[in-house]
């Protein structure tokens, strides 16, 4: 059978590897129903050798895009991507094109599903959270060819475009910033969702420099999604272990607002018994008494960025750069 040569893989291909007519690959899609079962899995298996996705554009030309730009996330329960989002659509419907928005739910295999769906309405480009995709994502992204920016995450070796910071010179900052002021033992509350490895590159620039200043390290893992009462049953633990932290970096800061209130309750003071470090910077960190200590993402400016940057590509101007846009880590009287 003939493989195809170069480029987005179209119908005719599938069915000259399927060997049937297109009108029949066509029917396929369409009233599957109507085409033998035999047929069927020939076809299948054509499409699946060749990253066939097929185009739900009808009546457009292949090379057509349409005024959408796909963007999936990790997640919809995340102030973090939504304040990206926020920005990122206020640059594109400016200029007429619209957010088509999916979640993977932290599983790369759910992002190959999701791309390969998103694909088939000709996006003008797409959006993707982090650096880790299947090779599947990848091999669909390439031969594609549109615009794709990479954003949360400053790396080299990018698909296409990036737009990020260093996850683990977060957790690296935070745990310099304890060691400066004394503090010996340290602790790490790090959600460990399956998928997430910006969190736990944090954790492991936190590890660094404990290791590095032969600091002593307590840790709690949360195997679920974050939440104050979560936060809340890590600090407890923690702070009853025989070596007690003095100074805690919590995965985001609404475990680090759970902590705080379990402080409370059990009469233990922040920031003279232990200190407490969130990530997120979310609203209520500069209103709780102590107000939190954070770690602020340039979220706004990553939707902003990247807007603007597909905007350049979809005019032809422009090319592939990564742009490492930093971090805040904010002290407040929480430690």
């Amino acid at each position: 059978m003939k493989q195809l040569q170069s480029g987005r893989p179209k119908m005719a291909d599938v069915a000259r590897m399927a060997g049937v007519s297109v009108t029949t690959v066509s029917r396929f899609y369409n009233e599957p129903d109507a085409v033998s079962e035999k047929i069927r899995a020939r076809i299948a298996e054509a499409a699946q050798a060749l990253s066939y996705v097929p185009n739900v554009m009808a009546g457009s030309l292949a090379a057509t895009r349409s005024k959408m730009v796909a963007v999936v996330v990790p997640t919809l329960n995340n102030s973090v991507f939504a304040l990206m989002l926020e920005e990122m659509s206020s640059v594109l419907n400016r200029r007429g094109y619209q957010v088509m928005l999916a979640s993977n739910d932290y599983s790369i295999e759910r992002e190959e599903e999701l791309v390969k769906s998103l694909l088939s309405w000709s996006p003008a480009g797409i959006v993707l959270v982090g650096r880790h995709h299947s090779r599947g994502t990848l091999k669909v992204l390439l031969e594609d060819g549109l615009p794709v920016v990479e954003v949360g995450e400053y790396l080299d070796g990018a698909i296409d475009s990036n737009i990020g910071f260093s996850h683990r010179d977060v957790g690296r900052r935070v745990a310099r910033h304890f060691a400066n002021l004394g503090v010996r033992r340290l602790g790490l509350v790090l959600v460990a969702l399956p998928g997430d490895r910006r969190a736990a590159d944090r954790g492991a620039g936190f590890r660094d420099i404990a290791r590095e200043d032969g600091l002593h390290l307590e840790e709690f893992t949360v195997p679920e999604r974050a939440s104050s009462k979560v936060g809340a049953t890590a600090f407890g633990e923690l702070m009853s272990r025989a070596d007690a932290p003095q100074a805690i970096f919590f995965s985001n800061d609404m475990l680090c607002l759970g902590a705080l209130f379990e402080a409370v309750r059990l009469g233990i003071r922040v920031p003279d018994d232990v200190r407490l470090c969130g990530y997120g910077d979310f609203d209520f960190a500069t209103t709780t008494s102590p107000s939190l200590s954070s770690v602020r993402p340039p979220d706004r400016e990553i939707g902003r960025r990247a807007g603007e940057l597909l905007l350049e590509r979809f005019r032809g101007e422009g090319a592939p750069v990564s742009i490492d846009l930093g971090f805040e880590h904010i002290v407040r009287a929480s430690g």
